[in-house]
C-alpha cells in the first residue's frame, strides 16, 4: 500500500509539473501572462488527472449521492413513446425481447445479500446508460433512448439541474454516449467510473 501511494504521488507530481511547463510554453507562444494560462489549465486539472488515471488503469470510484427516486418501466416506456417522430420509424423504441428494458432496470436496482450493488445515484445512472447502449435492448434508437433515460433518471433524483446549473451539457452527453458505444466489453468498469467521476466533479463545482 505504501509503495502504491508513493507511486501515485510521483505520478501526480509529474502531472503537476507537466501542467506548469505547458503553461510557460503557451504563455511564451501566445505572448500573454503565464498566470492567465495556468488558471485555464488548472480548471481542467481534474480532466487531465482522469486521463492519466485512464492510461494507468487506476480511475477511482467516487462515493456519490444517495438515490431518492426509483425510475419505473412505465415511466421509461412513456418517455420512449413520446420520443417517436410521427411516422418516421415504426421500429424506434421497439424492444427486441419482451422484458428486456425491465431486466435492465432490475439489474441497476439489484441487491446482493441485502446490499445494493450500485448504491449511489452516479453508479446507478452510469450503469443504466451503459446497459441501455451496450445491451442493445431496442431495434432502433438505443443511443437516443439511453441518453434520454439517463437524463430522466438524473432529473427524478434532483441531480440534473442543481442550484440552477445544468449538470451535464449537450456536448458532454454526446461525448460520454459515444465513448460507451466505442468501448470494448472488458472496459465496462472503466466507462462506468469515468461517467461517475464526471458527474461527481460537476456536483463538486456546484457545491463550491
Amino acid at each position: 500500500m505504501i509503495k502504491g501511494y508513493a507511486l501515485n504521488q510521483k505520478r501526480l507530481d509529474v502531472l503537476n509539473k507537466t501542467i506548469l511547463i505547458q503553461s510557460r510554453m503557451l504563455a511564451s507562444t501566445l505572448n500573454i501572462e503565464e498566470k492567465e494560462v495556468f488558471s485555464v489549465i488548472e480548471a481542467y486539472s481534474h480532466a487531465l488527472t482522469l486521463l492519466d488515471d485512464y492510461d494507468h488503469g487506476t480511475i477511482p470510484k467516487p462515493k456519490g449521492a444517495t438515490t431518492i427516486y426509483r425510475i419505473t418501466y412505465v415511466e421509461c416506456r412513456h418517455l420512449i413513446d413520446s420520443m417517436k417522430y410521427g411516422d418516421f420509424s415504426d421500429i424506434f423504441g421497439v424492444e427486441k425481447e419482451v422484458g428486456k428494458l425491465n431486466g435492465i432496470l432490475a439489474a441497476v436496482y439489484q441487491n446482493v445479500f441485502g446490499t445494493e450493488l450500485y448504491p449511489s445515484i452516479e453508479e446507478k445512472v452510469a450503469n443504466l446508460l451503459y446497459f441501455l447502449i451496450k445491451d442493445h435492448p431496442f431495434v432502433d434508437g438505443c443511443k437516443r433512448i439511453g441518453a434520454s433515460i439517463f437524463l430522466e433518471f438524473l432529473n427524478k433524483n434532483k441531480h440534473l439541474i442543481v442550484d440552477g446549473k445544468q449538470m451535464i451539457s449537450d456536448s458532454a452527453l454526446v461525448a460520454i454516449t459515444l465513448m460507451i458505444v466505442q468501448s470494448r466489453p472488458e472496459e465496462k468498469e472503466t466507462m462506468v467510473k469515468l461517467v461517475m467521476n464526471f458527474l461527481n466533479e460537476e456536483q463538486m463545482q456546484v457545491d463550491m
